[in-house]
């Protein structure tokens, strides 16, 4: 994409890259419209193409017997297919879909390898979001083990809510407790309960945030910390 500069790209994984690193990626991005649960990775198929989400994001999601869990959330922070590639793996058991349609710039695998290839400070960046990722998932699994239905919803609205720009999240309840790995009444439970405490207004297909803060704090430590250190990893390096 000849005309794309990097003072006007959304994703702040690609606007924390020196100018020169940048401009390895440039000529290969393309600007995609990512609707609703198109899938973006295939499990067990080699990853082709590379998303950094501009708007909207995508869930990394695992499938078993037990049925649908997310694993991971990617929006501007990130790119999507970056584990399997940078990790000199064509592939992956986990298919990344799109959760909230946006628009976000594509790359195919072998050009980012590429790039990576001829930059030491490309690739350190690129592993730290790595790195940065997997603190997420680590985070995601402690919660998922420790904490009650309410307080990972609350975890799972705010990190939403960092991926977008407004405060209304388009979400059914049904797709919710796919990716909470819930029964769908105890989503409804835990929606009532936020709603009653002025925390969200639930509505059908949306849930609009009205209190951060209190939302925050409902959250109980299980939001912020790797945040944080994506922050530091990347925006802080």
């Amino acid at each position: 994409m000849a005309d794309l500069q990097q003072s006007f790209v959304r994703n702040r994984l690609l606007r924390a890259l020196s100018p020169e690193n940048f401009a390895l990626l440039q000529p290969h991005l393309e600007r995609v419209e990512a609707p609703f649960r198109r899938v973006l990775i295939t499990p067990n198929e080699p990853v082709g193409t590379l998303f950094f989400p501009e708007t909207g994001y995508g869930s990394v999601v695992a499938d078993g017997s037990a049925g649908r869990v997310e694993v991971g959330l990617i929006g501007s922070e990130g790119l999507i297919g970056a584990i399997p590639v940078l990790l000199a793996s064509d592939r992956t058991p986990h298919q990344s879909m799109v959760q909230h349609a946006g628009e976000m710039l594509s790359i195919p695998a072998g050009a980012l390898t590429e790039a990576v290839a001829q930059s030491d400070g490309l690739r350190t960046l690129l592993l730290r979001y790595v790195h940065a990722l997997s603190i997420q998932t680590a985070a995601t699994a402690y919660s998922n083990a420790t904490y009650t239905t309410e307080i990972r919803l609350a975890r799972w609205l705010l990190m939403c809510h960092d991926r977008l720009e407004g405060d209304g999240i388009a979400i059914t309840h049904e797709f919710l407790s796919l990716m909470l790995g819930v029964q769908r009444g105890g989503v409804t439970l835990a929606l009532q309960t936020l709603e009653g405490n002025g925390l969200i207004k639930a509505q059908r297909g949306r849930i609009t945030i009205r209190d951060r803060e209190s939302l925050i704090a409902t959250a109980d430590g299980s939001y912020g910390g790797p945040e944080a250190e994506y922050v530091r990893l990347i925006e802080g390096a």
